[in-house]
């Protein structure tokens, strides 16, 4: 059984607030944010509130069960155009979500074209995620807060949003 980490909406200002930081230091200056629906949108509305940028979501959840993916090409064209994009979710876990947004963006907007690889991932395009993985399949995370390595221990970081009600709500409300 994984390991569950809670974190706090203490720990998540204090995070995003660490990313702007990285933000700003790099130099980096977003067009737009693009939060990932739904734990990268909290990070999101914050970093775009504090930046004051507009943002805008992007619904790509690949568990069981989940909707389809939603693909938006006129983001990839605004990528393929050199619109700095900063794209935000709450965790790189497997890597998945992150890579199918690239797959899916070069895909939809000249899939053919070099200048995906040398000169829009990780240049006017970045990632950006409060806890990074460094065993996901996805090495393309420009800023983020927290690290954990899910190859050497079992974690489960549990988000204030996904358990805001409390512990013993359900319990409760029986």
């Amino acid at each position: 059984m994984a390991k569950r980490v809670y974190y706090t909406h203490e720990m998540i200002k204090s995070f995003t607030l660490d990313i702007m930081r990285q933000i700003h230091l790099n130099k980096f200056e977003p067009d737009y944010i693009v939060g990932i629906n739904r734990g990268g949108l909290t990070p999101a509305l914050m970093i775009s509130h504090f930046m004051d940028l507009p943002m805008y979501t992007l619904d790509v959840r690949l568990r069981e069960g989940s909707s389809s993916p939603e693909s938006n090409c006129w983001m990839s064209e605004d990528a393929y155009n050199y619109k700095n994009i900063l794209i935000v979710d709450d965790i790189n876990d497997s890597g998945a979500t992150f890579n199918w947004i690239v797959k899916d963006w070069e895909s939809s907007c000249h899939p053919a074209a070099e200048r995906w690889r040398t000169k829009v991932w990780g240049n006017n395009v970045r990632f950006a995620v409060l806890t990074e993985n460094l065993s996901s399949e996805f090495d393309g995370v420009a800023y983020c807060a927290t690290e954990i390595n899910k190859a050497e221990e079992d974690i489960w970081i549990v988000f204030p949003w996904e358990e805001w009600w409390g512990t013993n709500y359900l319990e409760r409300s029986n």
